[in-house]
């Protein structure tokens, strides 16, 4: 016999998870008295919302389920940030939340609040377990749905009396749900439709999305590039699916993609879309996009299909079997598809030489290109680069190399500020072998700044820099180039000393305020062991080129000027 607490982290021990995230609070006292005892690997964050970041982050980073605890009421609501984020991008996490007792429930209890309807839209699913013979089933399907299929956050809201209540506990073997076994194998007669496809194509194009990272099929899309010989764009999720330095990865595409990526989308006349769920930053104006090309759509769910752009052909299936058996369909034609695409691809290749992402020198400022170019010359290739959200991550995904899957974590869908911090702790937490590098805002960093005290406390090795800019740099882009330069609210020109914060919290902190720094100190600071933020002054009217502005086609970008 044992407790419902201890029952969970039983639990957790079956399913391979080697640390929790998480904030203790009233109702969850009994749980992390079990932690106590049972010695369970746990890192207090400062906030509910740095817990599941940090989860979200170590998903990402491992491939793994993240794990996050927090306690009724607004221990649970500042967990709702993070859920809607993880949601959003697919991430597998499972959410376990303290709930007022059962004899409270229902009553405006003191900390009570429905977090089973507060999170209803934004998880993959979601229990509240009032009896605590339903624990051991519910976690062990909880894991299953947030790891299996789309992946995405599963929350178990737990009513107070159960984790003391107990249970003669057995953990399930199997996991038997009515309407989702978790298996997606496609149809043989969509991959031959496709291989037909590409068999009748001239200008063929891979778009490759953020499917390809969360399902590990990135060695095959490699193998399908090389198969081709095609050029290879990517969405921001789906960067590091190519490595940077294939001849012919042109980048990632969209708003802020490259001359290359968005001009070959609108040319090709077969775009092979692997993973991705066509978001209006990737597509622009949807009635301009890729006018000319078939689309193929390879997509693991089905809701995604036609949803935002009508595909011409769908292979509907996961990808770990839909891309081999297209990989061996191609193999079986027998045709020199490399040979019969080379000058569509030179003629690509050749237009992003032409242009590349770049920016402009102006005397000894730190420009962001320079500055992130730099960082990616001074990490290796197993580099894990985190971003937070605005301008600096679009900078980041320009400029910085990446060369592997998970090694580029980034709030996509929901572009939350606040989420790279603790992201990028999670993630070298869960990949401690890798450096991780976090690319942050003067606006983004203040979000969830607390977690300085987190990464200082825990020794976890993360380097911060900061572009920092003195506004809030995407929304003063947007204000300066289309509410006539009208800063309402946007500038953060106020007294705060971002070295003195790190500092004050236990981290070392640098500033750098000349681009002969970038040669002369920051090598040094990146090769130093141990966390450090690096506070970098850039110019403040600095825009982030390309940009498709809203409601035009991607072939409509606005150009920046060369290096």
């Amino acid at each position: 016999m044992m407790n419902g607490a201890q029952a969970v982290l039983e639990s957790l021990k079956k399913e391979g998870v080697d640390v929790v995230f998480g904030y203790p609070g009233g109702a969850v006292l009994t749980l992390y008295d079990a932690v106590y005892k049972m010695k369970f690997p746990h890192v207090l964050t400062r906030h509910e919302q740095g817990a599941i970041h940090a989860a979200d982050g170590y998903a990402r980073a491992t491939g793994k389920v993240g794990v996050v605890f927090a306690t009724s009421g607004p221990g649970a609501t500042n967990l709702i940030t993070g859920i809607a984020t993880a949601c959003t991008d697919s991430v597998p996490l499972v959410c376990i939340t303290g709930q007022v007792a059962n004899p409270y429930i229902g009553k405006d209890s003191f900390q009570e609040a429905d977090i089973f309807g507060i999170t209803t839209p934004i998880t993959k699913h979601n229990y509240l377990v009032k009896d605590v013979k339903e624990l051991p089933r519910v976690l062990k399907e909880a894991f299953f749905i947030a790891r299996t299929g789309r992946k995405g956050p599963v929350v178990i809201d737990v009513a107070k009396d159960v984790f003391d209540a107990k249970i003669d506990y057995k953990y399930p073997e199997t996991v038997t749900l009515r309407g989702y076994s978790g298996v997606y194998d496609g149809h043989e007669e969509e991959i031959a439709a496709a291989v037909e496809a590409v068999r009748k194509a001239e200008r063929p194009l891979i778009f490759a999305g953020g499917g390809i990272i969360s399902s590990d099929t990135a060695a095959e899309v490699q193998k399908l590039a090389q198969k081709l010989g095609v050029p290879v764009t990517s969405t921001l999720l789906g960067l590091g699916s190519v490595p940077a330095d294939t001849e012919g990865f042109l980048g990632f595409a969209g708003m802020h993609g490259s001359y290359a990526s968005n001009m070959a989308i609108q040319k090709c006349d077969l775009l092979l879309c692997i993973g991705m769920r066509f978001s209006d930053r990737v597509t622009g104006r949807v009635d301009g996009f890729a006018p000319k090309a078939k689309i193929v759509h390879f997509e693991l769910d089905r809701a995604e299909i036609n949803k935002n752009v009508t595909a011409d052909l769908q292979v509907l299936g996961d990808l770990r079997w839909t891309l081999p058996r297209f990989n061996e369909q191609l193999n079986a034609v027998g045709e020199s598809f490399a040979e019969k695409f080379k000058g569509w691809k030179d003629e690509v290749v050749q237009m992003h030489k032409e242009h590349p992402f770049s920016f402009v020198e102006q005397g000894d400022v730190i420009k962001p290109g320079a500055l992130i170019r730099k960082v990616s010359e001074l990490s290796d290739k197993d580099t894990i680069a985190v971003t937070d959200v605005g301008q600096h991550q679009m900078w980041a995904a320009q400029f910085f190399d990446v060369f592997k899957p998970r090694h580029f974590l980034t709030s996509g869908g929901q572009g939350t500020m606040g989420y790279g911090l603790p992201a990028a702790m999670g993630a070298k937490i869960g990949a401690p072998q890798s450096k991780v590098v976090l690319f942050t805002g003067d606006g983004s960093i203040m979000m969830n700044c607390q977690e300085f005290a987190t990464i200082a406390d825990n020794n976890i090795d993360v380097k911060v820099v900061i572009v920092h800019n003195c506004i809030l740099g995407m929304v003063g882009q947007w204000q300066r180039l289309f509410y006539n330069h009208h800063y309402s609210q946007s500038e953060l020109k106020g007294k705060t000393d971002f070295v003195k914060l790190a500092e004050a919290m236990g981290l070392k902190g640098y500033r750098l305020t000349k681009k002969e720094e970038l040669d002369t100190v920051l090598p040094q600071i990146m090769a130093e062991e141990g966390p450090a933020l690096i506070d970098v002054l850039i110019p403040e009217e600095e825009d982030v080129l390309p940009m498709v502005p809203g409601g035009k086609r991607l072939d409509q970008m606005v150009l920046g000027g060369s290096k």
